[in-house]
């Protein structure tokens, strides 16, 4: 639903300006985080509908801050799409346990992400 708020988070600057473009070109507006305190910052100002999230992240395991998210009321209900490298099937499951409710490898085809984005922007609505 091209118009709707997306979060990123991701350490790795050129997957943001990537992932950035190629939602900016689908017509969302897009917000980023490098590391979990800064998408905790980033929540803060402006609530997304959906949140792509690397799950290597700096600070904090992916993992931990996706069920963290789902913890809190305030952004339980948003859906996370985890976005990493590893496609190891336990990898997957464990991003599913933690509260994301789809999973992206990359590198990332555009239509795959865009279609994924797309999905779960719509079963939110």
């Amino acid at each position: 639903m091209a118009g709707e708020t997306i979060l990123v988070i991701d350490d790795n600057l050129l997957n943001v300006k990537l992932v950035r473009t190629v939602l900016v070109n689908a017509g969302y507006v897009v917000h980023s985080a490098n590391d979990g305190a800064g998408a905790l910052i980033q929540l803060e100002l402006a609530v997304p509908k959906l949140i792509l999230m690397d799950l290597l992240l700096p600070d904090v395991d992916g993992f931990d801050l996706a069920r963290q998210l789902k913890d809190d009321v305030r952004y339980r209900d948003i859906p996370i799409i985890a976005m990493t490298a590893s496609d190891l099937v336990r990898d997957q499951e464990r991003a599913r346990a933690a509260g994301c409710e789809a999973y992206v490898s990359k590198p990332f085809e555009i239509d795959v992400l865009l279609r994924t984005v797309e999905q779960h922007l719509h079963e939110t609505n």
